[in-house]
């Protein structure tokens, strides 16, 4: 049998990251796996003047910080956690790049909302965006404040290609937290409020909006039969429906592409406000 693989967890001295570490804790004590932490600080940087910064010291100064940032991650792990392996790596290079990569053999990337250093405006630039559109595992974003638990998990769902990732991700987890299931489906207040069909038969829409709710959900309901589901069908905009509830929430699922409402979730409007304004964490999960 192969190993299983650890949940991933990036620090750099900020608040917002330790956050994001201990989330990471819980998870990989909840699946029984290892929790790897890296910190990466960027190399080679421009814009220091050898006559003023020698390069080596440099150099030396953020790889100590990284290493520093590493001692605490497994501080604050072992009170989390105590009885998960705790794996350490201080990488050097492209932020981005060395993600990535790390991402390739984890389980889940776990990442704050805001940070320091080279993860400054983590969230508000290409880096996240980057991440979530190309690393090689499911990506948590943990913000909020911790004020739970909750006991829901709210997946977002609109008929497109990463509704089965994203359900699976929250059954998975429920099926061992206990918590339950609840499934959001936002319709109509797009393209075809904005032009006014008047003319359209919007109860007909609802119900097609509960039988596509339905179908995503029996697999799932099949498999995990003692997990709790509830379904959320409301004709609103997908990210104030998700919003609406997230305070509610320990967690918030969406996939990383869709259609209708969630069309371009990556780098559009929606995930944006899940990010910078959901009250629980947010998994985007890909395809």
């Amino acid at each position: 049998m192969s190993t299983p693989l650890p949940v991933l967890a990036v620090v750099d001295g900020s608040q917002s990251a330790l956050a994001a570490l201990r989330w990471a804790a819980g998870e990989a004590a909840r699946r029984g796996v290892a929790l790897r932490v890296v910190s990466v600080y960027p190399w080679p940087l421009t814009g220091y003047p050898e006559a003023l910064v020698v390069q080596h010291d440099l150099r030396d100064g953020l790889r100590a910080q990284a290493v520093a940032n590493l001692d605490e991650a497994v501080a604050v792990a072992a009170e989390i956690a105590p009885g998960v392996e705790v794996r350490v790596s201080a990488l050097e290079g492209d932020v981005v790049g060395c993600l990535r990569v790390a991402s390739e053999d984890a389980a889940v990337l776990v990442l704050g909302s805001r940070g320091l250093g080279g993860f400054s405006g983590l969230l508000l630039g290409s880096t996240a965006v980057a991440l979530v559109a190309h690393g090689h595992c499911p990506t948590v974003v943990v913000r909020g404040e911790d004020n739970g638990p909750h006991g829901r998990i709210l997946v977002g769902i609109d008929g497109g290609d990463t509704d089965d990732a994203a359900l699976g991700f929250a059954y998975e987890r429920a099926g061992t937290t206990g918590e339950t299931v609840v499934v959001v489906h936002a319709w109509g207040s797009g393209i075809a409020d904005a032009v006014g069909f008047a003319a359209l038969d919007w109860t007909l829409v609802a119900e097609a909006a509960d039988a596509l709710v339905a179908e995503r959900v029996a697999p799932w309901r099949a498999k995990f039969p003692d997990v709790e589901v509830e379904a959320v069908v409301v004709r609103d905009r997908p990210a104030r429906a998700l919003l609406d509830r997230s305070a509610e929430a320990d967690l918030v699922v969406v996939g990383s592409r869709g259609r209708g409402g969630f069309a371009g979730l990556v780098l559009g409007s929606t995930s944006q406000v899940l990010v910078r304004h959901s009250a629980s964490p947010v998994a985007i999960v890909r395809v």
